[in-house]
């Protein structure tokens, strides 16, 4: 069969391809999971091991087209930040400001975990850190531990919910251990941990590391655990993975691109294609062959180096290479495709995975807040996650140092997304300090009504009127800016005149000295 012949079947091969993706697409391998019976609670789960190797393009049935993955998530977690907690008490944000700013980058890699695996689980511990005073030396013995369990420890079957509300009662934990010894010999050892709102319980299979095992009271009263899910649905025992939507195209783009490389292989490497009458007369003028049949016989090769010339006995003899024109014309348009389909379903712009294709179909400015509004939905997902946190860690402190807060209900605070550059918001200030200017000078708007709307774009400006004795209003502030500047301006009046008044009294003493000398 010629290589033109192979070559035109290509679009069909990478149709047939993708009719079987489709059919796949269901059975991803990213959920697994049965209902259970009574309370229909959902517990299907994600596969963790393919959803990081996603993440990080380690499968090799997905190399060409995982790339996408990393950028899904990674733009969505560096947008939305981490949120800031606020409550009233003072000494209670005093604990928050500060367990904050001991977790900031763990707050980030829980916002990652949950998008990427679609849940992430946070565990707060009290450790005594007596063995480590040197390195905590402001922690008087004991500290707060922010822990990141690996979902693969959580034993999905064995968890306890609650039969109405869902809520987890209790988790147990399942781990495998391996180590050597100082003797060179190989350790191992299979560790259970058992932890609800009464107890938790340390069990060991084999040999111990040196962890004390039993049975130990909580003196919580609560599982200081909370889980951050993505995208949980009502009814459902955990979140979705950001890439489960996105992984059959990703699975696509990696066949389509392996059949449009395998093809640009063929379309680099030309073929020549003799059209000949008399085969003997051509191998004998031009390869010195005189007995063809023997030099079969003999498996004999014909090389062309050193062949800058060929000579044809017969009419209509000929020597020609046959080239494919377009090896991967068809995939560019299917591989474009399956990058938008990308793009859509991820809610990522298209300028967040560099510059596969030209983003003049969508500019950035038109981009942007699609990517805002996903942002903002992902924060109100976590946010009662967080709120619970926030009130663990106010428990947790006021359990072990004997300090009553007047509230555990914190509030969160964001940083707000603009999708506009510096200079589109200096723009949009001057337009509106400019009409509410005219607004107000016309009378068709009260001083207080245009800064209470120019406060909504300014974050440095208060409240027209503030309730708060300890908050200056934009009014006050106003009047003694005024005050201030009238001050300094009745400053240098007066300077001026008196610098006025000197100059007169010396040109009338000039003039006196100048009479008296006549």
């Amino acid at each position: 069969m010629s290589i033109v012949g192979e070559i035109t079947k290509l679009p069909g091969v990478i149709a047939g391809e993708i009719s079987k993706l489709r059919q796949k697409i269901h059975t991803w391998g990213m959920y697994s999971g049965v209902l259970s019976g009574g309370y229909k609670l959902r517990s299907e789960h994600v596969n963790y091991e393919l959803a990081r190797e996603l993440y990080d393009n380690t499968n090799d049935n997905y190399k060409l087209g995982a790339a996408f993955a990393k950028p899904v998530i990674n733009t969505t977690v560096g947008f939305m930040g981490i949120p800031r907690f606020v409550i009233e008490d003072e000494s209670a944000q005093l604990v928050l400001d500060a367990f904050q700013g001991q977790n900031a980058s763990l707050q980030q890699q829980t916002h990652l975990g949950a998008l990427r695996d679609g849940d992430c689980w946070v565990w707060l511990t009290w450790e005594d850190t007596e063995e480590d005073q040197a390195l905590y030396p402001e922690s008087s013995g004991q500290r707060l531990v922010y822990n990141i369990i690996p979902p693969e420890m959580i034993a999905q079957s064995k968890l306890k919910r609650h039969p109405r509300t869902g809520e987890i009662t209790e988790y147990v934990f399942e781990s495998t251990h391996e180590w050597i010894d100082e003797y060179g010999n190989k350790r191992k050892c299979n560790l259970q941990e058992r932890i609800n709102k009464d107890a938790r319980t340390v069990t060991i299979e084999g040999d111990n590391p040196g962890i004390e095992t039993g049975e130990f009271p909580n003196k919580w009263s609560f599982i200081p655990i909370v889980q951050f899910s993505n995208e949980r649905e009502p009814g459902a025992a955990y979140g979705k993975s950001e890439l489960e939507a996105i992984e059959p195209f990703m699975k696509a783009y990696h066949d389509v691109m392996l059949h449009a490389i395998q093809g640009s292989k063929l379309h680099s490497t030309p073929k020549l294609q003799l059209n000949l009458k008399d085969v003997d007369g051509f191998l004998r003028n031009n390869m010195g062959i005189t007995d063809v049949d023997k030099f079969i016989a003999e498996g004999g090769k014909i090389t062309l180096d050193g062949n800058e010339l060929f000579v044809f006995s017969q009419e209509g003899e000929k020597a020609e290479f046959v080239e494919v024109r377009s090896a991967t014309g068809d995939a560019k348009a299917l591989l474009k495709l399956l990058f938008f389909c990308i793009v859509d379903v991820s809610e990522t712009p298209e300028f967040a995975f560099g510059t596969h294709t030209p983003s003049s179909q969508a500019s950035v400015k038109e981009q942007m807040p699609v990517l805002a509004k996903k942002v903002s939905r992902k924060r109100e997902h976590f946010t009662s996650s967080w709120v619970k946190l926030a009130r663990m860690v106010l428990a947790i402190h006021s359990m072990t140092g004997a300090k009553k807060f007047l509230t555990h209900a914190a509030e969160l605070v964001w940083d707000e997304i603009d999708p506009r550059d510096e200079k589109e918001v200096a723009d949009t200030i001057e337009v509106l300090i400019r009409g509410l200017s005219m607004a107000t000078t016309n009378q068709l708007m009260s001083h207080e009504a245009a800064v209470t709307f120019l406060a909504q774009y300014v974050e440095t400006m208060n409240e027209y009127k503030s309730d708060d004795p300890k908050v200056t209003g934009e009014k006050d502030r106003i009047i003694q800016d005024s005050l201030r500047r009238s001050q300094l301006e009745d400053a240098e009046l007066a300077e001026n005149e008196l610098k006025m008044i000197e100059q007169v009294l010396a040109e009338a003493e000039k003039n006196k000295k100048r009479a008296g000398d006549d």
